[in-house]
């Protein structure tokens, strides 16, 4: 059986996949995520992937269907299935986030898609570089997510 990389730099961000769905029944994907301050997702939406964050450390601002929050260390954000969402580190420091996506393959598509494999003991954050958005909005359409482009 061929090793797969299970850490990422994907929109700044570093990956580190703890479960693949094809690792757990196809139920879901958990992946634990260092978000640099200034770095997140931008505005996105999915039907039938259903998600969820647990903020580890840090604040990360949160935009549901156009409701923001601020959530902190110990905090859960649920992301209703189609919502529009994005998130973004705050504060002073980067933040680290548990992600659950179920069923997860679309996470998975998309992050390894437009992400950079990296080696299992890297522990650095990426340096931070302008995202290929042609690239992240085909690689978006391809897994079916909806990603808006900023304006």
């Amino acid at each position: 059986m061929i090793k797969r990389p299970r850490k990422y730099s994907a929109l700044n961000i570093l990956m580190n996949f703890h479960a693949f769905p094809d690792e757990v029944q196809d139920k879901y994907c958990l992946v634990e995520c260092t978000v640099p301050v200034g770095a997140g997702a931008p505005p996105n939406h999915h039907a039938g992937e259903t998600e969820a964050f647990y903020i580890l450390e840090g604040e990360v601002g949160f935009m549901i269907d156009g409701q923001e929050r601020l959530a902190r260390a110990g905090d859960y954000v649920a992301v209703p299935d189609g919502a529009v969402h994005a998130f973004q580190a705050v504060g002073d420091a980067p933040a680290r986030v548990l992600v659950l996506n179920a069923p997860g393959h679309m996470h998975v598509d998309f992050f390894t898609g437009i992400g950079t494999a990296l080696p299992d003991d890297h522990t650095e954050l990426p340096t931070p570089t302008a995202p290929d958005l042609a690239a992240v909005l085909a690689k978006a359409k391809d897994v079916g997510m909806t990603v808006l482009a900023p304006n």
